[in-house]
């Protein structure tokens, strides 16, 4: 017995059209409502249709579609690629100068009363300075060159480096250097496979605290002066007025920002390997 569309019961073994299109926009609806991204997305959208309608002026804040548009451009052009090797290498260096003196200075307060009573005061006390208003001092100090933008950027990322691992050695819980002690070991075999160990925890939360410092103080510091970097790229984006430039490049700070914290993670997940939290993963 075969069935026609025009009999009844065709028609009621059919699906609906309209309802299938219904719950497929349910399905997606609810979804796109539970994703991290809707937010942002539906900012996007405001802001392009925005900028479209020109309820926000190219001159305030260009368009999503005008900002992707100068991104491609930069980069085929090499003006970007140039300018972020430029800045990557002034983060690399004041970074590893930061973290080296942080480092140093809090194993040293940390481990020896002596080392704490001359070390420490002296960082709590520069530590509440705020280290940008320290730009003017440092232009005469060092002149309008690389080093005083190396030298923001060292002293961004030493403080938060030096009072966490400071407070990770002092927080070494006093039972594990007894049974260190029990076992025989020396202070200096207690310092390598006790104390230090157990404050690399808190390093690595100073080393994800530092980052942020030093692409913070790379803002501030390609004010200085600079003939290159994304500061370079900004300052000359301001005076022509071309909000498209500035933010690509606050878009590739942020970038830069989320990429190195995740290599601190990286680098958790391999270091911390032995703490129950990571076992468990």
């Amino acid at each position: 017995m075969s069935l026609t569309i025009d009999d009844p019961q065709a028609q009621a073994l059919a699906p609906a059209p309209r309802q299938a299109g219904a719950s497929l926009a349910r399905r997606v609806l609810a979804r796109l409502g539970n994703s991290r991204w809707t937010v942002p997305l539906a900012l996007l959208l405001a802001w392009e249709i925005g900028s479209r309608v020109g309820l926000v002026p190219p001159r305030v804040l260009a368009a999503p579609s005008a900002v992707l548009a100068t991104f491609w451009t930069l980069l085929v052009s090499g003006e970007l690629p140039s300018n972020l090797l430029v800045s990557l290498a002034r983060v690399a260096t004041g970074l590893g100068i930061g973290v080296a003196v942080g480092t140093g200075l809090a194993v040293v307060a940390g481990l020896f009363r002596r080392g704490e009573t001359l070390v420490d005061p002296l960082m709590q006390m520069l530590r509440t300075l705020p280290f940008l208003a320290l730009v003017p001092l440092f232009i005469v100090w060092f002149g309008i060159g690389e080093v005083p933008k190396v030298a923001l950027i060292a002293l961004g990322a030493a403080f938060p480096t030096y009072l966490t691992l400071f407070s990770g050695i002092r927080a070494i819980e006093a039972k594990l250097v007894e049974a260190g002690r029990s076992f025989g070991l020396s202070r200096l075999e207690l310092i390598t496979n006790v104390v230090l160990p157990g404050a690399t925890p808190s390093f690595l939360v100073g080393l994800r605290y530092a980052l942020g410092h030093a692409w913070l103080s790379l803002v501030v510091a390609e004010q200085i002066n600079a003939s290159a970097g994304l500061g370079y790229l900004i300052n000359n984006a301001r005076d022509f007025m071309r909000t498209d430039i500035i933010v690509v490049c606050l878009g590739v700070y942020a970038v830069l920002g989320l990429g190195t914290d995740f290599l601190v993670r990286l680098l958790e997940r391999h270091l911390l390997a032995w703490r129950p939290t990571f076992l468990e993963r």
